[in-house]
């Protein structure tokens, strides 16, 4: 039955659905949210996902904020100075800024947060290798003292990709980047509260009332204010789509993230539901391979399945056949934007022949080895990116094992090294924002560092990295990121599968809710 004729039902039991063991009533002042899947971990530096990336800006605050025109500008600083012909970067804190648990937000703490999130993100490790020193001469001064000239510097520290640069208590930012902090505390708008979490199903955020808003400019983005009109926010993790839209429709929630595309039409002709799309450059996809494990150890492998994939089948299968929200075919950058180009794509033009691709794999060395496919079966968008995998690896004659988890045993299983006998992985699907596939500085997962899960390897692209970080101008760096997407498409870190736009609905009794990624501030009733 398709998902639009179950919604009516649906509406009936989305009261019951949305959270019987911890009914209460709810103040006009509480703001209902329901996340695109449940927030596995609340350390956004450990976690490389989007919903603890969404739960780290309501925590956490950022050095630079980011608007929708991708312009950056300062947020917990007041500004910074530039001296000794680039090297030399002072950063001022802005007065009165406080952590959840009432101390005073030093450089010291930010000094020690810069190097945990520079631990765990590319951008961020580019700019800690141009560094030469990195202190705190006083408790409002954040130094850098570089080896060379870095313009991105501001960038690094406001990007709202993943992983953000998010400031924490130093005793908290000395945790280990690669194990969770042990509580989460911040000196973001909203304070985590971590007695009514239940794992699972809700997640509770209060205004902190210490909270400096900047005082100056507009709220676009992680930009501006972040001025909070709400005494409360709950994020309910709903069992499945189908019924959080239902729950919107009824009153029950107020916004849902991430809204099926089969269900627009009916939403549409709900006076009370507005539908919208807060971030035009949307979702690009992919399937990592691991390159550590047989069989995607073998480069000639990897390049010989690039002929299997069929980019319009994974898009149409997460949002439909609208061409409105979707766009392939895509390439290693995100369409559109300035490093995007034609290069290499041609692989993915015309009808696919897999008895082609049976032979090309059995001639680079495929033998049949197991190939462990994970699979988040409770996201909405990796589900389907999943199955159309594991349907495209049968039709190419492998070995296909489909594990379908839950969206935070897929994280901590992929950061096995293991071989597949032994609990390891031969691939799995994900989805990141265009955001984070612009360039070839903030683009994790085309390292050739062996520093994401993948493990991939190359000395080619992570020179021509080197060389594009300190290219001249814009048409240096669009040669550079062409040979960078040529040479992806020679040793395949991963597959590209396509572009989709995710609509978001939410209810017209709220207003002022802000593009790009879902934020809370400046979110107010209507």
């Amino acid at each position: 039955m398709h998902r639009r004729h179950l919604l009516g039902a649906a509406a009936a039991s989305a009261a019951l659905l949305a959270a019987p063991r911890f009914a209460r009533a709810a103040s006009a002042t509480t703001l209902r949210f329901i996340p695109v899947i449940d927030l596995a971990f609340t350390d956004p530096i450990f976690a490389g996902a989007f919903v603890s990336r969404n739960h780290g800006f309501m925590v956490f605050d950022t050095l630079y904020g980011i608007d929708s025109k991708l312009q950056v500008s300062p947020q917990m600083v007041e500004g910074h100075r530039i001296e000794n012909d680039g090297l030399r970067w002072d950063l001022r804190l802005r007065d009165g800024l406080t952590w959840h648990d009432g101390e005073k937000v030093t450089a010291r703490d930010c000094v020690a947060s810069i190097r945990r999130w520079s631990k765990r993100d590319a951008l961020g490790g580019a700019l800690m290798a141009a560094t030469n020193e990195l202190s705190a001469p006083d408790d409002r001064t954040i130094r850098f003292e570089l080896k060379k000239q870095f313009p991105m510097l501001p960038m690094a520290l406001g990007k709202a990709a993943v992983p953000a640069c998010f400031m924490m208590p130093e005793r908290l930012a000395n945790t280990d980047p690669f194990k969770q902090m042990p509580e989460v505390i911040g000196s973001g708008p909203f304070r985590f509260v971590a007695d009514e979490r239940v794992p699972g199903a809700r997640n509770v955020y209060q205004r902190f009332e210490g909270y400096r808003p900047r005082e100056n400019g507009t709220s676009d983005w992680t930009a501006g204010p972040k001025v909070v009109h709400y005494d409360r926010v709950e994020w309910t993790t709903m069992p499945d789509a189908a019924t959080g839209a239902a729950a919107v429709q009824s009153g029950e929630q107020d916004w849902q993230e991430t809204t099926p595309h089969d269900l627009l039409p009916l939403l549409k002709r709900n006076r009370n539901v507005t539908i919208d799309v807060l971030d035009e450059r949307g979702f690009c996809c992919n399937m990592r391979v691991n390159a550590l494990q047989p069989p995607f150890d073998n480069p000639a492998i990897r390049r010989a399945l690039m002929g299997a994939i069929d980019q319009t089948a994974f898009m149409t299968a997460v949002a439909g056949q609208d061409p409105a929200f979707q766009y392939s075919p895509i390439g290693f950058f995100a369409p559109n934007t300035p490093m995007a180009s034609e290069a290499g794509l041609d692989v993915f033009k015309g009808p696919r022949d897999y008895d082609k691709v049976k032979r090309d794999l059995a001639a680079a060395g495929y033998k049949g080895e197991k190939v462990v496919l994970l699979v988040p079966a409770d996201s909405l968008a990796q589900k389907p990116l999943g199955d159309v995998a594991a349907g495209m690896l049968q039709q190419a004659g492998m070995n296909v094992d489909y594990q379908a988890l839950d969206f935070g045993a897929v994280l901590t299983r992929r950061n096995r090294r293991t071989p597949v006998s032994e609990g390891g992985w031969s691939a799995f699907v994900a989805n990141w924002q265009g955001i984070d596939w612009l360039n070839p500085a903030s683009h994790m997962t085309l390292r050739g560092d062996a520093s994401y899960p993948g493990w991939f390897e190359s000395r080619r692209i992570e020179g021509l990295r080197d060389q594009w970080l300190e290219a001249p101008d814009l048409a240096a760096q669009q040669r550079l990121a062409a040979e960078i997407q040529a040479a992806a498409f020679e040793e395949v870190p991963y597959y590209p599968l396509g572009l989709y736009k995710q609509p978001t609905a939410y209810r017209k009794s709220i207003t002022g809710v802000n593009r790009g990624t879902v934020t809370f501030w400046n979110v107010r009733p209507a």
